[in-house]
């Protein structure tokens, strides 16, 4: 076949599909567009998931050396959710005063690490969308000096966990830091912040909002100046106080990025490990994930660590289908 020949022919079956590709429409274009993150996400999250699932189903005598060893079932999920769950000596050691309102003495391990994170979620995402929310107003606005403070509230987040946890750690050491002392003069903090429950669980607390309350403002900062600025002319003509204004321009136009903050944020908090270990300690701040790895590097528990970690996965994923439910029902949301 001439060398002409061959190339007319290579260019129709490449117009094949882009012709038929022309002939979709939006809609299907768009998910064929989106096959390859698809893909993606398949062998990077989903097949992971379905490995740690099944892995969960083992023994856990067998399963640290024979990944295909004895099925067990749902043994492992019972056990955890009954309490009966074989949980490393480290948990077993916590001790629990009854300082936590939403623990109480005896509650089993695994409820102990769901309670605690889920309250860690909750109140850590609260105070970081109210704080997050008046930082994005505050810099929304123009005035002399803006663009410093927008670095001043960004300075937190750039900071690793790690450097984070140890600004805290010392600040609240009983011995050189200089929090303890003004924090037993108010009469919330005992003797040794960092060994008791409670007072390490409001330390951990504080650090992540300190933290990521920056990064809450930068994402509602990014709905607030998405909204156009000739709605509040319009309403300032018409007499609306700020109060009215915000009421109803702002907070209904911003709702989608204000959840999809707080669904990021909501996911990482119930992920919480690393400001927890550096600062004060699995044993006295126990999360889920502090069970998982506690489970994996002591002890070897691969099984009952997997159903750990894959129940956290389950509760995570409820989270975002009540905040994607949420985003439906908000101007510009999820259809």
């Amino acid at each position: 076949m001439p060398p002409d020949s061959q190339g007319e022919s290579g260019t129709r079956l490449l117009a094949r599909p882009l012709n038929w590709l022309e002939t979709r429409s939006e809609e299907v274009y768009a998910y064929i567009l989106l096959i390859p993150s698809f893909l993606l996400l398949g062998v990077i999250a989903f097949y992971p998931l379905v490995e740690t699932f099944r892995f969960s189903l083992l023994a856990d005598e067998v399963a640290a050396a024979d990944p295909f060893g004895e099925f067990v079932g749902l043994d492992n999920y019972i056990a955890l959710l009954a309490g009966e769950a074989r949980i490393p000596r480290q948990f077993l050691d916590i001790v629990f005063t009854g300082q936590f309102p939403f623990v109480e003495l005896g509650t089993p391990f695994f409820r102990q690490a769901i309670m605690v994170t889920l309250a860690f979620a909750i109140i850590s995402v609260l105070f970081e969308t109210l704080i997050g929310f008046g930082q994005a107003l505050v810099i929304n606005q123009d005035f002399y000096g803006r663009r410093w403070v927008r670095v001043a509230i960004i300075i937190p987040w750039a900071i690793p966990i790690v450097i984070q946890a140890m600004i805290f750690f010392l600040i609240f050491n009983p011995t050189i830091g200089f929090g303890t002392e003004f924090m037993q003069w108010l009469g919330i903090f005992g003797d040794n912040p960092l060994a008791s429950s409670r007072d390490s669980f409001i330390i951990v607390l504080v650090a992540d909002i300190w933290k990521t309350a920056a990064f809450m403002a930068l994402l509602i900062l990014a709905g607030l100046q998405s909204i156009d600025r000739g709605l509040y002319d319009v309403a300032r003509v018409s007499g609306a106080s700020p109060w009215q204004r915000f009421k109803f321009i702002t907070l209904p136009l911003v709702m989608p990025a204000l959840l999809v903050a707080m669904l990021f944020r909501t996911m990482d908090a119930m992920r919480i490990y690393g400001l927890i270990d550096a600062t004060a300690g699995c044993q006295t701040v126990p999360s889920l994930t502090c069970l998982v790895i506690i489970s994996l590097q002591q002890t070897r528990r691969w099984a009952t660590a997997s159903a750990v970690a894959f129940l956290t996965a389950v509760v995570i994923g409820l989270l975002v289908i009540v905040y994607l439910w949420g985003l439906r029902d908000t101007d510009g949301g999820i259809s």
